[in-house]
């Protein structure tokens, strides 16, 4: 039995994708320059916030750092005041980490968005749920896939290999759980298409379907 489970946030815990966007497309209006789909986020996001920023632009200013180090931190400030304007979890994601946190389990986050609205949305929206770590992109760890945020995690739940899993919702979470030696779950409401997560130990297309797979 899994005595750890470590999640992804955006796209597998929570729908982040409009303000993520909407903070995108303010900034390259602000800028000049054209603006995307909310829908062709999707594909842009989940490799940190800089990464981000140089999928939405055009790419002379992509390949220029100053420019995206501007860029990003203009992105960064507007998104933080508006970062919960339309995320919410996904449908029975409240119930389910109630359910595992009641049950016993240790629950953690494991994500590449800033460490502070990583912390800002958990608090939100998982009042009174005792995380053992929520870890988003800081300059102590590099961004998944690498594994470093997962191995941390587990020292500080106290577990190891065999007791934990992750849930995420792309090829780069299927990755960070193959390179920190764990399973993982992909969920299918999540930004990526399906045809990404094949590479899972499992995929599932509604919360409960979690737990099922725990309790095998």
């Amino acid at each position: 039995m899994k005595k750890l489970v470590i999640f992804d946030l955006d796209g597998t815990l929570l729908n982040t994708i409009a303000d993520l966007g909407n903070a995108a497309n303010h900034t390259l209006e602000a800028l000049g320059l054209s603006q995307h789909d909310l829908d062709e986020y999707q594909l842009m996001v989940g490799n940190g916030m800089r990464k981000l920023i140089e999928r939405t632009l055009p790419a002379d200013k992509a390949a220029d750092a100053e420019f995206v180090d501007n860029t990003l931190a203009s992105f960064l400030e507007y998104y933080a005041g508006h970062i919960d304007n339309y995320t919410k979890p996904y449908p029975g994601i409240p119930d389910l980490i109630s359910s595992l946190f009641n049950d016993g389990y240790k629950l953690a986050v494991a994500s590449n968005k800033i460490q502070s609205g990583a912390e800002k949305l958990i608090a939100k929206f998982f009042p009174g749920i005792d995380f053992v770590a929520v870890m988003g992109n800081s300059p102590d760890y590099p961004l998944k896939p690498d594994a470093a945020l997962v191995e941390y995690i587990m020292r500080k739940a106290g577990t190891d290999c065999a007791h934990t899993i992750m849930v995420g919702d792309s090829g780069t979470d299927i990755q960070t759980a193959r390179n920190a030696g764990i399973p993982i779950i992909a969920v299918s409401w999540g930004f990526r298409p399906r045809q990404e997560l094949t590479a899972a130990d499992y995929i599932v297309d509604t919360a409960d379907q979690i737990l099922k797979v725990l309790e095998k």
